[in-house]
């Protein structure tokens, strides 16, 4: 009789895991960076079991260079006695963002904008082909999140505040990352953050959720289990606390309900130095299994998990269901038979093919507030147009965080095109940019105003987070921008660049058309072939609009399920031509 190949892998794990020692076992649970000191020596000597990208020195200039970096780091893991193979995880959120040169893709609020799941299926195997052409088997993708408060600064990481849509994106997305998973096009998908991050008090990051038990399961769980039925291979684990409990440490949650009612077989990973923020020994018997031990955490951890194992405070069958899990998802993406990147793949990188799914996403996901006297599309015979805003001739701007760099980039980078560029394109008339308003082009037809948030991540993108000084308004010098054209009489069409929606609410009414673009990435042309009509707008509220700075007055801000603050648009509104 045939053995299924979920059984061959079982047997697989089952016998490996009685070859291992503790420490070797210890290992597999520990993930450093690839530009540690001693990363080299680490992996065979402390049996290292993953391996994370993040801010910091680059694996090398080109892909192939990136390749060889980790080429290296697993031939050492190969070394090993059991020669297990090593995971190599990034946080790819929107393309393989932290290389200059891949395809960038709209952050997921603009994913939620497009509601296309055909479409974001397309984007994320080609974010999967994308990483492994850099040397990733892993990413830490897709947000999950419902955000409940525009003060949160990963708003635009989740779909949307509908559980519905995200349900079916995160489907999608689950979909496009893993494909076979074992095919070397693919990657492992991670769903985060577990569970409650959108959902704060205030829109903290990190904050505490006081939702009822009730509420997180009707209104919060849902895509987690859309992403365990198609078999996602990773779930991280929140910054928050839900009701006074850490995340990393709620055994109920992570044990008892992903694990066991909702039965997933993968890999629950801390999110960083989540062992001794979280409750070191704490969050391993909660039922965390693969701990980011970076900027000095390795040896406490690895002593600790060890400590706890000797003195009995940790279950040793909690590190053999923790080590069972990885060695799993190791089988399951090939690694024992494959374990080394494509070279092949990194000709794909960036290629015209991937930038035109790109494209299609960021006219799709536009959504259109107003458009007075039908002053869009815009006129084919326009003689003169005028881009207005430092937003309009910055990729990295347009591109917001998680692009290059963690908290993003005010630059231009390789590859990507920019909304200037974009108008410049497919306009027959005179263009000319007046970077902060200051150029007096009265005599222009129509002036494009293209404001909006600088890139942030992360805590440092809060509203009233220590770290900055951002509200949810436009600045100052934006709002003149608007208010400097429109005033004169010329005919003002507003691209607002944001990661959430805004109080623009006075900046509408006195402009003639308005338009969320979201963040949009690398493909700024995706605009002007909207503006000048060769596509209608197809892009819909993901979350609903706030009117004023008053809706913010209690933990959460306006939205679909609370009747008792009424939005400026709902959720779902969006208009054509």
């Amino acid at each position: 009789m045939k053995v299924s190949n979920d059984v061959q892998i079982e047997q697989k794990v089952d016998a490996l895991l009685k070859l291992m020692t503790l420490e070797e076992k210890i290992g597999q649970m520990s993930q450093i960076r690839h530009f540690e000191v001693a990363a080299d020596v680490l992996v065979t000597e402390k049996f290292i079991g993953s391996i994370i990208h993040t801010q910091g020195p680059n694996p090398g200039k080109t892909a192939l260079d990136w390749q060889k970096r980790f080429v290296k780091l697993q031939k050492k893991a190969l070394s090993t006695r059991l020669g297990i193979p090593l995971l190599f995880a990034v946080d790819a959120v929107h393309g393989q963002n932290t290389f200059e040169g891949a395809t960038i893709f709209p952050h997921n609020i603009g994913l939620g904008a497009t509601g296309n799941e055909k479409l974001v299926e397309e984007i994320t195997s080609i974010t999967a082909l994308e990483s492994q052409a850099t040397g990733f088997n892993w990413v830490f993708s897709p947000c999950v999140a419902i955000p409940f408060n525009e003060k949160w600064g990963r708003v635009y990481e989740a779909f949307s505040e509908s559980t519905e849509l995200t349900e079916k994106l995160t489907r999608a997305s689950v979909k496009g990352y893993q494909g076979s998973l074992s095919d070397s096009k693919t990657v492992m998908a991670t769903a985060k953050h577990f569970i409650g991050d959108g959902a704060t008090d205030f829109g903290v990051e990190g904050g505490n959720t006081s939702l009822s038990s009730k509420e997180i399961k009707e209104r919060l769980l849902a895509p987690y289990r859309t992403a365990v039925k198609e078999n996602i291979g990773a779930v991280m684990v929140s910054f928050n606390t839900l009701s006074g409990i850490s995340m990393h440490a709620h055994k109920a949650l992570i044990t008892d309900t992903l694990k066991g009612e909702m039965d997933f077989d993968g890999i629950v990973v801390s999110d960083w130095k989540g062992y001794s923020r979280f409750g070191e020994n704490e969050i391993i018997n909660a039922g965390v299994d693969i701990i980011m031990a970076v900027d000095g955490d390795l040896e406490d951890f690895q002593k600790g998990v060890k400590r706890g194992v000797e003195t009995d405070t940790i279950a040793l069958s909690r590190i053999d269901d923790a080590v069972k899990r990885i060695l799993r998802q190791k089988f399951r993406l090939g690694l024992f038979k494959n374990p080394f990147p494509d070279a092949a793949l990194v000709s794909k990188i960036g290629v015209n093919e991937h930038r035109n799914i790109a494209k299609q996403a960021v006219r799709e996901s536009l959504v259109l507030l107003k458009n007075k006297n039908k002053v869009l599309p815009l006129s084919k015979d326009t003689k003169k147009i005028v881009v207005i805003g430092e937003h309009a001739n910055s990729s990295g701007l347009q591109s917001g965080g998680w692009t290059l760099n963690w908290q993003g980039t005010k630059d231009n980078y390789k590859g990507a095109t920019t909304i200037l560029e974009g108008i410049e394109k497919h306009s027959t008339a005179t263009v000319v940019y007046d970077k902060d308003a200051t150029q007096n082009h009265f005599d222009a037809d129509i002036a494009i105003i293209v404001v909006g948030e600088t890139p942030y991540a992360e805590f440092f993108g809060d509203i009233g987070h220590e770290s900055n000084t951002r509200k949810l308004t436009l600045t100052e010098e934006h709002q003149k921008y608007i208010k400097i054209y429109s005033e004169k009489g010329v005919k003002t069409v507003v691209v607002l660049v944001s990661g959430r929606p805004l109080i623009v609410t006075s900046q509408i009414e006195i402009s003639d058309a308005f338009i969320a673009s979201w963040l949009l990435g690398s493909e700024g042309e995706g605009v002007a072939e909207v503006l000048f009509g060769d596509f209608n707008f197809k892009g819909k509220l993901p979350h609903s609009w706030p009117t004023s700075i008053e809706d913010y007055k209690g933990k959460y801000g306006p939205n679909f399920w609370d009747n008792s603050i009424k939005p400026l648009y709902p959720l779902g509104y969006g208009l054509k031509y």
